[in-house]
């Protein structure tokens, strides 16, 4: 009689879909970095677009100042120069212009027997104006009360030379800064005059010359019956009467 065969049914081996696939393991490096993960994307970044340009005004040209002489009325050569720099001013083209002037000169001059030191315009009638000439600068000229034309030929302004703008502004050399001012005389060779002062006074005679640097003048007087030249100041003479 046959025994019935145990038969012992092993358990089935752990397919490949076993419990390590159930749960996902991350093994790290000893560096710490994550093995087998994707790396992460990073996304670019983005460019913002570039400023457009700027206009920039110091790009601009700076505005050509040449001299001018302007032709305006006499004795109100100062306030002509006071209302034409307000104009300027107001109208915002000052860019545009740099001095105005009014020509002077420093003279001496004897009053009640005592000298004097007296500023006078050297160009009564006229004033210097530095600027670039433009539709906007002219009609700001022209348009100021008091103001005739510019000084150029065929009413066209004409540009003044270095050497002119020197003269007309007085312009001197560090030795001739400090020179005595400029003295003005009121004779001349030939002339008949009586001395008002000093050792010859109430003696008359002829101005042999005029001695304008240094303030004398020369007279020939008759002294003893001779005729004797004397160097005086020019404040000890004065012209007589014919």
């Amino acid at each position: 009689m046959s025994h019935p065969t145990d038969e012992t049914h092993d358990p089935a081996p752990e397919t490949s879909m076993g419990v390590s696939n159930l749960f996902e393991v991350e093994e790290q490096a000893p560096d710490g970095a994550t093995v087998g993960s994707a790396p992460a994307v990073t996304a670019p970044p983005v460019k913002s677009p570039a400023p457009a340009p700027v206009a920039n005004d110091d790009d601009d040209p700076a505005p050509e100042l040449v001299w001018y002489v302007l032709k305006v009325q006499s004795s109100r050569e100062d306030t002509i120069r006071d209302a034409l720099e307000r104009r300027v001013k107001i109208q915002g083209l000052g860019q545009f212009f740099g001095r105005i002037v009014v020509p002077t000169e420093k003279i001496t001059e004897i009053r009640n027997n005592k000298k004097k030191i007296v500023e006078r315009k050297s160009y009564p009638g006229y004033i210097m104006v530095e600027m670039e000439l433009n539709e906007k600068t002219w009609f700001t000229v022209r348009e100021t009360p008091g103001v005739g034309d510019f000084v150029g030929a065929h009413g066209q302004p004409t540009k003044m030379t270095e050497a002119e703008v020197n003269q007309m502004l007085g312009q001197q050399t560090a030795a001739e800064a400090e020179a005595a001012p400029k003295v003005r005389i009121d004779v001349e060779r030939g002339d008949r005059v009586k001395i008002k002062d000093g050792p010859f006074e109430n003696f008359e005679g002829t101005v042999e010359e005029v001695i304008e640097q240094r303030g004398l003048v020369k007279v020939m007087l008759i002294i003893f019956n001779r005729p004797t030249p004397v160097d005086l100041e020019y404040w000890q003479v004065e012209r007589t009467l014919d």
